[in-house]
């Protein structure tokens, strides 16, 4: 066997043994970490990932039930979260409206072609004050039009965005395959927003709910008496920000929190 033929089947092997540990890990940040190695091996050593269940038209929804996973440090995610930076964000705009993988080349045409509005200008500029210059998104197809997510892949310091597509060029299957596995198996994680954990009481009374049961039915089978029953599902709503039972019960459904074994 060729060096070349050694080194492409021993890449074979390593992605073969990555996507597998993601099958087969419980925890979000077991996940997360085996993306953010893999890509690094690429030349990507800052990734941004976000998924939203809450879309509507061009809105993202409130960001307290985005999940996002980042390891950019807290200068640069803290402004672009808490001052709204991502709605103007172009390539979060080019996400919304596509899926598939989309080059950052793209931003040098839009510049070129004066179709970026200032306040687009303006997130690129910030990009570039934190060394983001080069890289690719990847807007992961969805059956809902409610859903989305999508991943933004930086590009090393020092590495051109030439030098990116040329990595694209080469790479781009085992890049997308680790990205989608990576995302798919995200969706099936529990993922608790800040300030939306809930009690295992509370759990356990919207999964009885879920389960198409009374608030009495409920009482009986967890052994309380039904004002307390529905205590429990009115701060778990609270906790949920949402108005109704039947919310709370999606909500905590997307999030992956009712009937699981551990959490």
């Amino acid at each position: 066997m060729t060096d070349i033929g050694a080194r492409d089947q021993a890449a074979s092997l390593d992605l073969q043994k990555r996507v597998l540990a993601m099958t087969q890990y419980d925890q979000i940040e077991e996940v997360w970490s085996n993306l953010c190695e893999a890509m690094e091996v690429y030349g990507f050593d800052r990734l941004l990932y976000g998924f939203t269940r809450f879309r509507s038209g061009q809105s993202l929804g409130d960001p307290d039930d985005f999940l996002v996973l980042t390891n950019f440090s807290n200068s640069y995610t803290q402004p672009f979260f808490d001052q709204r930076l991502y709605r103007e964000a172009p390539m979060v705009r080019w996400a919304l409206n596509n899926d598939g993988a989309c080059s950052w080349r793209v931003l040098q045409q839009m510049a070129d072609e004066g179709v970026l509005t200032d306040a687009e200008r303006r997130v690129v500029a910030f990009n570039h004050s934190h060394d983001i210059k080069a890289g690719y998104s990847i807007s992961f197809r969805s059956v809902s039009r409610r859903a989305k997510g999508a991943i933004a892949l930086t590009a090393r310091s020092g590495i051109s965005q030439a030098e990116v597509d040329s990595i694209w060029q080469a790479h781009s299957s085992e890049i997308q395959i680790l990205c989608n596995v990576a995302h798919l198996k995200i969706l099936t994680l529990p993922y608790t927003p800040p300030n939306q954990t809930l009690t295992k009481r509370q759990r356990e009374a919207l999964e009885w709910v879920g389960d198409g049961k009374t608030t009495a039915d409920t009482a009986a089978l967890m052994g309380l008496t039904p004002a307390t029953v529905e205590k429990h599902l009115r701060l778990a709503r609270a906790a949920l920000n949402v108005e109704t039972t039947a919310q709370a019960v999606l909500k905590a459904a997307f999030q992956n929190q009712m009937f699981v074994l551990d959490l």
